[in-house]
């Protein structure tokens, strides 16, 4: 039954969503060619897999792996229960991307269950980000290596932010982000180790900030989120996902799976900040987070 879907591959390869089909064991037998677009494996490096062996390493919004467990697939495939969900899934190249899932059964024509099928969706607004990036090139306030907002950007945009707060009450905040340990990273793995790091803790944030929102490159291994239209309490969670979200990725090399952790200061504009002084306190809070520890976030 599992063979003769495959054999429609060349109807669901032009859906626009990935899919995926597996057994009861969770072996992958169908990979189309959306689910290689969203996740960057290609079929061939997943058919024949377990989707239990962290090929994609499903997270929750608070960082709980879901394929040792609690995977919803396996749970589908146990009760026979539809399920939708919004999880992240790991991309090939390292970072988090975020997608939401439908979930249903494979039965044969006694209406046994033989399988599973897990149909997921691209929801990181790429299209807008993609519009973001072409305009950025063309200004040349794009940062080369992680092509994100360069610093130049950041300054025109706090700029734009201290008008609209100004004139038309718009509220924003910060996320002063820094890479933990990452010089001593740096020295141990080399450079290239190094930038391919920035990369995907930087396709992390991008892809899972609103679409609205400003993340951009300050310098070295240094990001700042510029965050319209929150409060205190939004800015703290929004930062904590992307902390989280970044701890749960990661990149293959040679040497083995390879993980890094960020510091976040986060702080909220008052009516008397210019750039340089938010700046500072959301700097001074990062500090804080680091020394309390890392891998974590300071509200101030």
């Amino acid at each position: 039954m599992i063979l003769d879907l495959v054999s429609y591959g060349r109807l669901v390869d032009n859906l626009f969503d990935g899919l995926y089909v597996v057994d009861k064991d969770r072996i992958i037998r169908y990979w189309n060619k959306a689910a290689e677009r969203i996740s960057g494996f290609t079929a061939t490096e997943v058919v024949g897999k377990s989707c239990s062996g962290n090929i994609l390493a499903h997270v929750d919004c608070d960082g709980n792996c879901l394929c040792m467990g609690q995977c919803p697939l396996a749970k589908t495939i146990e009760d026979g229960e539809y399920r939708e969900s919004e999880i992240y899934l790991h991309h090939k190249n390292g970072h988090r991307t975020p997608v939401s899932v439908r979930l249903s059964t494979l039965t044969d024509d006694n209406g046994t269950i033989i399988g599973g099928v897990e149909l997921f969706s691209d929801i990181s607004s790429l299209k807008n980000k993609e519009l973001r990036v072409k305009e950025l090139e063309e200004m040349a306030l794009l940062d080369n290596l992680t092509r994100l907002a360069n610093r130049h950007y950041i300054v025109k945009d706090f700029r734009a932010c201290f008008e609209e707060k100004k004139y038309l009450g718009v509220t924003f905040g910060i996320l002063f982000m820094d890479i933990d340990h990452f010089k001593k990273f740096n020295d141990t793995h080399g450079h290239d180790i190094g930038d391919q790091v920035l990369k995907f803790v930087a396709d992390t944030l991008i892809t899972n900030a609103r679409p609205f929102d400003v993340i951009g490159r300050w310098g070295g291994e240094e990001f700042i989120g510029i965050i319209r239209n929150v409060t205190a309490q939004q800015l703290e969670e929004l930062g904590d996902r992307l902390r989280i979200l970044v701890e749960s990725s990661f990149v293959q090399t040679e040497t083995g799976t390879l993980h890094v952790t960020i510091s976040i200061g986060a702080t909220v504009a008052s009516d008397d900040d210019d750039m340089d002084a938010i700046i500072k306190r959301a700097d001074r809070l990062m500090y804080e987070s680091k020394r309390s520890g890392r891998n974590r976030l300071t509200l101030g």
